[in-house]
Protein backbone atom coordinates (compact mmCIF):
# COMPACT_ATOMS: atom_id res chain seq x y z
CA UNK A 1 0.00 0.00 0.00
CA UNK A 2 2.88 2.33 0.84
CA UNK A 3 4.55 1.68 -2.52
CA UNK A 4 1.28 2.32 -4.36
CA UNK A 5 0.78 5.66 -2.62
CA UNK A 6 4.33 6.67 -3.48
CA UNK A 7 3.63 5.93 -7.13
CA UNK A 8 0.31 7.75 -7.15
CA UNK A 9 1.49 10.82 -5.23
CA UNK A 10 3.06 12.56 -8.30
CA UNK A 11 -0.26 12.20 -10.13
CA UNK A 12 -1.94 14.41 -7.53
CA UNK A 13 0.57 17.26 -7.90
CA UNK A 14 -0.22 20.26 -10.06
CA UNK A 15 3.39 20.53 -11.25
CA UNK A 16 3.18 17.12 -12.99
CA UNK A 17 0.64 18.47 -15.45
CA UNK A 18 2.18 21.92 -15.84
CA UNK A 19 5.42 20.16 -16.82
CA UNK A 20 3.42 18.15 -19.35
CA UNK A 21 2.04 21.42 -20.72
CA UNK A 22 5.55 22.89 -20.82
CA UNK A 23 6.71 20.00 -22.99
CA UNK A 24 3.81 20.53 -25.41
CA UNK A 25 4.46 24.27 -25.68
CA UNK A 26 7.93 23.50 -27.00
CA UNK A 27 6.41 22.12 -30.21
CA UNK A 28 4.37 25.24 -31.06
CA UNK A 29 7.10 26.62 -33.33
CA UNK A 30 7.22 23.43 -35.34
CA UNK A 31 3.41 23.26 -35.49
CA UNK A 32 3.21 26.78 -36.90
CA UNK A 33 5.83 25.93 -39.50
CA UNK A 34 3.87 22.86 -40.68
CA UNK A 35 0.98 25.17 -41.61
CA UNK A 36 3.40 27.11 -43.80
CA UNK A 37 5.57 24.36 -45.27
CA UNK A 38 5.45 20.63 -44.58
CA UNK A 39 8.99 20.17 -45.85
CA UNK A 40 12.29 21.73 -44.84
CA UNK A 41 11.73 20.98 -41.17
CA UNK A 42 15.36 21.84 -40.48
CA UNK A 43 14.50 25.55 -40.92
CA UNK A 44 12.51 26.00 -37.67
CA UNK A 45 14.99 23.79 -35.81
CA UNK A 46 17.89 25.94 -36.99
CA UNK A 47 15.98 29.18 -36.34
CA UNK A 48 15.15 28.06 -32.82
CA UNK A 49 18.81 27.37 -32.10
CA UNK A 50 19.83 30.79 -33.38
CA UNK A 51 17.10 32.40 -31.29
CA UNK A 52 18.82 31.04 -28.19
CA UNK A 53 21.71 33.46 -28.76
CA UNK A 54 19.42 36.45 -28.20
CA UNK A 55 20.19 37.56 -24.59
CA UNK A 56 16.54 38.17 -23.67
CA UNK A 57 15.63 34.60 -24.66
CA UNK A 58 17.20 33.23 -21.50
CA UNK A 59 15.02 35.57 -19.44
CA UNK A 60 11.85 34.45 -21.26
CA UNK A 61 12.71 30.76 -20.97
CA UNK A 62 13.66 31.14 -17.31
CA UNK A 63 10.33 32.76 -16.46
CA UNK A 64 8.39 30.09 -18.32
CA UNK A 65 10.43 27.28 -16.77
CA UNK A 66 9.89 28.61 -13.26
CA UNK A 67 6.18 29.08 -13.87
CA UNK A 68 5.56 25.58 -15.24
CA UNK A 69 8.40 23.40 -13.92
CA UNK A 70 8.73 24.63 -10.34
CA UNK A 71 6.17 23.45 -7.76
CA UNK A 72 5.97 27.01 -6.39
CA UNK A 73 5.67 29.03 -9.59
CA UNK A 74 7.79 31.82 -11.03
CA UNK A 75 8.35 33.45 -7.61
CA UNK A 76 10.36 30.45 -6.40
CA UNK A 77 13.83 31.92 -5.88
CA UNK A 78 15.03 28.55 -4.57
CA UNK A 79 14.19 26.71 -7.79
CA UNK A 80 17.74 27.11 -9.11
CA UNK A 81 16.48 28.46 -12.45
CA UNK A 82 17.82 31.89 -13.35
CA UNK A 83 15.52 34.69 -14.48
CA UNK A 84 17.94 37.02 -16.24
CA UNK A 85 19.23 37.73 -19.72
CA UNK A 86 22.35 36.06 -21.06
CA UNK A 87 25.52 37.87 -20.12
CA UNK A 88 28.25 35.54 -21.36
CA UNK A 89 28.55 33.40 -24.46
CA UNK A 90 28.34 30.33 -22.25
CA UNK A 91 24.84 31.48 -21.21
CA UNK A 92 23.87 31.90 -24.87
CA UNK A 93 25.15 28.45 -25.85
CA UNK A 94 23.30 26.83 -22.97
CA UNK A 95 20.08 28.64 -23.92
CA UNK A 96 20.38 27.53 -27.55
CA UNK A 97 21.01 23.93 -26.47
CA UNK A 98 18.04 24.13 -24.08
CA UNK A 99 15.70 25.23 -26.88
CA UNK A 100 16.79 22.33 -29.12
CA UNK A 101 16.44 19.75 -26.34
CA UNK A 102 13.08 21.20 -25.34
CA UNK A 103 11.86 20.89 -28.93
CA UNK A 104 13.04 17.29 -29.19
CA UNK A 105 11.49 16.23 -25.89
CA UNK A 106 8.30 18.08 -26.77
CA UNK A 107 7.96 16.18 -30.05
CA UNK A 108 8.63 12.90 -28.30
CA UNK A 109 6.08 13.70 -25.59
CA UNK A 110 3.46 14.77 -28.13
CA UNK A 111 3.92 11.64 -30.23
CA UNK A 112 3.82 9.41 -27.16
CA UNK A 113 0.68 11.09 -25.85
CA UNK A 114 -1.22 10.79 -29.13
CA UNK A 115 -0.23 7.17 -29.68
CA UNK A 116 -0.96 5.97 -26.17
CA UNK A 117 -4.30 7.76 -26.02
CA UNK A 118 -5.14 6.30 -29.44
CA UNK A 119 -4.18 2.81 -28.28
CA UNK A 120 -6.50 3.08 -25.28
CA UNK A 121 -9.39 4.25 -27.49
CA UNK A 122 -8.77 1.47 -30.04
CA UNK A 123 -8.80 -1.18 -27.33
CA UNK A 124 -12.07 0.15 -25.93
CA UNK A 125 -13.70 0.27 -29.39
CA UNK A 126 -12.57 -3.21 -30.35
CA UNK A 127 -13.93 -4.57 -27.07
CA UNK A 128 -17.31 -3.14 -28.07
CA UNK A 129 -17.37 -5.09 -31.33
CA UNK A 130 -15.99 -2.53 -33.82
CA UNK A 131 -13.52 -3.69 -36.43
CA UNK A 132 -9.96 -2.26 -36.21
CA UNK A 133 -9.10 0.24 -38.89
CA UNK A 134 -6.02 -0.01 -41.07
CA UNK A 135 -4.40 2.99 -39.38
CA UNK A 136 -5.17 1.76 -35.86
CA UNK A 137 -2.44 2.46 -33.34
CA UNK A 138 -2.72 -1.06 -31.91
CA UNK A 139 -2.30 -3.86 -34.49
CA UNK A 140 -5.44 -5.86 -33.60
CA UNK A 141 -6.57 -8.89 -35.55
CA UNK A 142 -9.73 -8.57 -37.62
CA UNK A 143 -12.83 -10.43 -36.54
CA UNK A 144 -15.19 -10.26 -33.66
CA UNK A 145 -14.12 -8.07 -30.76
CA UNK A 146 -13.36 -9.57 -27.41
CA UNK A 147 -14.82 -8.02 -24.28
CA UNK A 148 -11.63 -8.59 -22.34
CA UNK A 149 -9.86 -5.98 -24.51
CA UNK A 150 -11.65 -3.48 -22.28
CA UNK A 151 -9.46 -4.69 -19.42
CA UNK A 152 -6.38 -3.73 -21.45
CA UNK A 153 -7.69 -0.26 -22.37
CA UNK A 154 -6.41 1.43 -19.15
CA UNK A 155 -2.91 0.03 -19.64
CA UNK A 156 -1.75 2.65 -22.24
CA UNK A 157 -3.14 5.38 -19.98
CA UNK A 158 -1.08 4.08 -17.06
CA UNK A 159 2.03 3.99 -19.26
CA UNK A 160 1.27 7.54 -20.43
CA UNK A 161 0.93 8.85 -16.87
CA UNK A 162 4.19 7.19 -15.82
CA UNK A 163 5.90 8.68 -18.88
CA UNK A 164 4.51 12.13 -18.08
CA UNK A 165 5.96 11.98 -14.56
CA UNK A 166 9.35 10.76 -15.79
CA UNK A 167 9.59 13.25 -18.67
CA UNK A 168 8.57 16.06 -16.32
CA UNK A 169 11.39 15.20 -13.94
CA UNK A 170 13.79 14.96 -16.88
CA UNK A 171 12.90 18.37 -18.37
CA UNK A 172 13.16 19.95 -14.92
CA UNK A 173 16.64 18.46 -14.39
CA UNK A 174 17.76 19.72 -17.81
CA UNK A 175 16.37 23.19 -17.03
CA UNK A 176 18.37 23.31 -13.80
CA UNK A 177 21.50 22.37 -15.74
CA UNK A 178 21.09 24.68 -18.74
CA UNK A 179 19.01 27.55 -17.30
CA UNK A 180 20.51 27.45 -13.81
CA UNK A 181 22.40 30.38 -12.34
CA UNK A 182 25.88 30.90 -13.76
CA UNK A 183 29.06 31.27 -11.72
CA UNK A 184 28.96 35.05 -12.16
CA UNK A 185 25.34 35.21 -10.97
CA UNK A 186 26.11 33.01 -7.97
CA UNK A 187 29.06 35.25 -7.10
CA UNK A 188 26.85 38.34 -7.31
CA UNK A 189 24.19 36.72 -5.12
CA UNK A 190 26.84 35.66 -2.61
CA UNK A 191 28.28 39.16 -2.57
CA UNK A 192 24.88 40.71 -1.94
CA UNK A 193 24.18 38.19 0.82
CA UNK A 194 27.56 38.93 2.41
CA UNK A 195 26.80 42.64 2.29
CA UNK A 196 23.42 42.11 3.96
CA UNK A 197 24.88 39.99 6.74
CA UNK A 198 27.66 42.48 7.39
CA UNK A 199 25.30 45.43 7.50
CA UNK A 200 22.78 43.65 9.71
CA UNK A 201 25.56 42.69 12.08
CA UNK A 202 26.78 46.27 12.22
CA UNK A 203 23.27 47.64 12.80
CA UNK A 204 22.62 45.15 15.61
CA UNK A 205 25.96 45.99 17.23
CA UNK A 206 25.39 49.75 17.00
CA UNK A 207 21.87 49.53 18.44
CA UNK A 208 22.92 47.22 21.26
CA UNK A 209 26.04 49.12 22.29
CA UNK A 210 24.98 52.72 21.75
CA UNK A 211 21.23 52.95 22.16
CA UNK A 212 21.02 50.18 24.74
CA UNK A 213 23.76 51.76 26.84
CA UNK A 214 22.18 55.20 26.63
CA UNK A 215 18.77 53.94 27.69
CA UNK A 216 20.27 51.98 30.57
CA UNK A 217 22.14 55.04 31.85
CA UNK A 218 19.04 57.23 31.53
CA UNK A 219 16.87 54.75 33.44
CA UNK A 220 19.42 54.33 36.21
CA UNK A 221 20.01 58.09 36.56
CA UNK A 222 16.26 58.86 36.58
CA UNK A 223 15.60 56.18 39.18
CA UNK A 224 18.45 57.38 41.39
CA UNK A 225 17.32 61.01 41.15
CA UNK A 226 13.77 60.17 42.15
CA UNK A 227 14.98 58.02 45.04
CA UNK A 228 17.47 60.65 46.30
CA UNK A 229 14.98 63.53 46.51
CA UNK A 230 17.89 66.01 46.30
CA UNK A 231 17.51 68.96 43.91
CA UNK A 232 21.28 69.25 43.30
CA UNK A 233 21.59 65.52 42.63
CA UNK A 234 18.54 65.63 40.37
CA UNK A 235 20.10 68.47 38.34
CA UNK A 236 23.32 66.50 37.89
CA UNK A 237 21.33 63.41 36.90
CA UNK A 238 19.31 65.38 34.35
CA UNK A 239 22.52 66.82 32.91
CA UNK A 240 23.96 63.30 32.60
CA UNK A 241 20.77 62.07 30.95
CA UNK A 242 20.86 64.99 28.50
CA UNK A 243 24.49 64.33 27.60
CA UNK A 244 23.90 60.60 27.19
CA UNK A 245 20.78 61.26 25.09
CA UNK A 246 22.66 63.59 22.75
CA UNK A 247 25.36 60.96 22.27
CA UNK A 248 22.68 58.33 21.63
CA UNK A 249 21.04 60.56 19.01
CA UNK A 250 24.38 60.89 17.22
CA UNK A 251 24.81 57.12 17.27
CA UNK A 252 21.24 56.62 16.06
CA UNK A 253 21.90 58.94 13.15
CA UNK A 254 24.88 56.82 12.16
CA UNK A 255 22.72 53.68 12.32
CA UNK A 256 20.07 55.33 10.14
CA UNK A 257 22.79 56.18 7.64
CA UNK A 258 23.63 52.49 7.46
CA UNK A 259 19.97 51.64 6.91
CA UNK A 260 19.65 54.21 4.14
CA UNK A 261 22.84 52.96 2.53
CA UNK A 262 21.66 49.33 2.56
CA UNK A 263 19.11 50.19 -0.09
CA UNK A 264 21.81 51.23 -2.54
CA UNK A 265 23.10 48.78 -5.14
CA UNK A 266 26.15 46.89 -3.90
CA UNK A 267 28.38 48.34 -6.59
CA UNK A 268 27.59 51.94 -5.61
CA UNK A 269 29.01 51.70 -2.08
CA UNK A 270 32.51 53.04 -1.38
CA UNK A 271 35.53 50.78 -1.74
CA UNK A 272 39.22 51.13 -0.97
CA UNK A 273 39.55 52.92 -4.29
CA UNK A 274 37.69 55.78 -2.56
CA UNK A 275 40.01 55.81 0.47
CA UNK A 276 41.40 59.22 -0.52
CA UNK A 277 38.25 60.97 0.65
CA UNK A 278 38.61 59.34 4.08
CA UNK A 279 42.16 60.60 4.34
CA UNK A 280 41.19 64.09 3.21
CA UNK A 281 38.36 64.17 5.75
CA UNK A 282 40.77 63.26 8.54
CA UNK A 283 43.25 65.90 7.37
CA UNK A 284 40.48 68.49 7.29
CA UNK A 285 39.92 67.76 10.99
CA UNK A 286 43.53 68.74 11.70
CA UNK A 287 45.16 65.30 11.79
CA UNK A 288 48.50 64.77 10.03
CA UNK A 289 47.74 61.68 7.96
CA UNK A 290 50.46 59.90 6.01
CA UNK A 291 49.19 57.25 3.59
CA UNK A 292 51.00 54.36 1.92
CA UNK A 293 49.08 52.37 -0.71
CA UNK A 294 50.78 49.45 -2.49
CA UNK A 295 49.48 46.75 -4.78
CA UNK A 296 46.58 46.65 -7.27
CA UNK A 297 43.44 47.66 -5.37
CA UNK A 298 41.33 46.86 -8.44
CA UNK A 299 42.03 43.14 -7.92
CA UNK A 300 40.51 43.14 -4.44
CA UNK A 301 37.05 41.42 -4.49
CA UNK A 302 34.05 43.67 -3.90
CA UNK A 303 33.09 42.48 -0.38
CA UNK A 304 36.68 42.73 0.87
CA UNK A 305 37.24 46.14 -0.68
CA UNK A 306 34.05 47.58 0.77
CA UNK A 307 34.66 46.18 4.23
CA UNK A 308 38.27 47.32 4.06
CA UNK A 309 37.01 50.83 3.44
CA UNK A 310 34.73 50.57 6.50
CA UNK A 311 37.58 49.28 8.64
CA UNK A 312 39.84 52.18 7.69
CA UNK A 313 36.93 54.58 8.23
CA UNK A 314 36.22 53.19 11.71
CA UNK A 315 39.90 53.29 12.65
CA UNK A 316 40.28 56.93 11.60
CA UNK A 317 37.03 57.83 13.39
CA UNK A 318 38.38 56.27 16.58
CA UNK A 319 41.60 58.24 16.22
CA UNK A 320 39.76 61.55 15.97
CA UNK A 321 37.27 60.65 18.70
CA UNK A 322 39.72 59.42 21.33
CA UNK A 323 43.11 60.92 20.43
CA UNK A 324 42.17 64.06 18.52
CA UNK A 325 44.04 65.48 15.53
CA UNK A 326 47.30 63.59 16.08
CA UNK A 327 49.86 62.32 13.56
CA UNK A 328 48.48 59.16 11.95
CA UNK A 329 49.92 56.65 9.52
CA UNK A 330 47.67 54.59 7.19
CA UNK A 331 48.99 51.62 5.21
CA UNK A 332 46.97 49.70 2.60
CA UNK A 333 48.80 46.83 0.89
CA UNK A 334 47.69 44.09 -1.54
CA UNK A 335 50.24 41.26 -1.69
CA UNK A 336 50.09 37.50 -2.41
CA UNK A 337 46.34 36.96 -2.08
CA UNK A 338 46.09 39.09 1.04
CA UNK A 339 44.96 42.59 1.99
CA UNK A 340 46.79 44.26 4.87
CA UNK A 341 45.41 47.36 6.57
CA UNK A 342 47.18 49.31 9.31
CA UNK A 343 46.29 52.55 11.05
CA UNK A 344 48.78 53.83 13.64
CA UNK A 345 48.43 57.04 15.65
CA UNK A 346 50.34 58.69 18.46
CA UNK A 347 49.06 58.24 22.01
CA UNK A 348 48.38 61.55 23.72
CA UNK A 349 46.88 60.08 26.92
CA UNK A 350 46.55 56.74 28.68
CA UNK A 351 44.12 54.34 27.03
CA UNK A 352 40.71 54.42 28.74
CA UNK A 353 38.04 51.70 28.67
CA UNK A 354 35.97 53.88 26.35
CA UNK A 355 38.75 53.65 23.78
CA UNK A 356 38.17 49.89 23.66
CA UNK A 357 34.46 50.14 22.81
CA UNK A 358 32.21 49.02 20.01
CA UNK A 359 34.27 50.57 17.20
CA UNK A 360 37.24 48.26 17.74
CA UNK A 361 34.97 45.31 18.34
CA UNK A 362 33.22 46.10 15.06
CA UNK A 363 36.57 46.06 13.26
CA UNK A 364 37.37 42.65 14.69
CA UNK A 365 33.91 41.33 13.74
CA UNK A 366 34.21 42.61 10.17
CA UNK A 367 37.59 40.92 9.82
CA UNK A 368 36.29 37.65 11.27
CA UNK A 369 33.28 37.58 8.91
CA UNK A 370 35.68 37.72 5.96
CA UNK A 371 37.98 35.05 7.38
CA UNK A 372 40.67 37.51 8.49
CA UNK A 373 42.14 38.68 11.74
CA UNK A 374 42.39 42.07 13.46
CA UNK A 375 44.65 43.15 16.29
CA UNK A 376 44.08 46.43 18.10
CA UNK A 377 45.87 48.02 21.01
CA UNK A 378 48.98 49.89 22.16
CA UNK A 379 52.12 49.24 20.14
CA UNK A 380 55.33 50.78 21.42
CA UNK A 381 54.39 54.46 21.98
CA UNK A 382 51.42 54.39 19.56
CA UNK A 383 47.98 52.92 19.14
CA UNK A 384 47.73 50.45 16.25
CA UNK A 385 44.88 48.83 14.36
CA UNK A 386 46.22 46.04 12.14
CA UNK A 387 43.95 43.88 9.94
CA UNK A 388 44.76 41.06 7.51
CA UNK A 389 42.08 39.81 5.11
CA UNK A 390 42.43 36.85 2.69
CA UNK A 391 41.48 37.41 -0.92
CA UNK A 392 41.49 33.90 -2.40
CA UNK A 393 38.68 32.54 -0.23
CA UNK A 394 36.30 35.33 -1.28
CA UNK A 395 36.76 34.84 -5.00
Amino acid sequence: MLHASRFLRPLTRRVTYTRWLHLFIGTVVLGVWLFIDTSHLYVPVLALGLLGFVPAMRLVEGLQARLLLSPYGYKDDTSGIAVSSSVTWADRWRTALWLEIRLGLGLFTGTLTVNLLGASVDLARFAGGEQPESDSVVPLPSGDGHWWYALLAPLPLAVLLAAVVGLGELINAIALRLLGTSAAERLTALEERTEQLLERNRIARELHDSIGHALTVAVVQAGAARAAGDAEFTERALAAIEETGRAALDDLERVLDVLRESGQPVGSRPTLADADRLLESARASGAEVQAEVTGPLTLVPGPVSREGYRIVQEALTNVLRHAGPVPTRVRIAVTDGRLDLEVVNSLTAPVTPAARGSGLRGIRERAALLGGKATTGPHEDSWRVKVGLPLDGIR
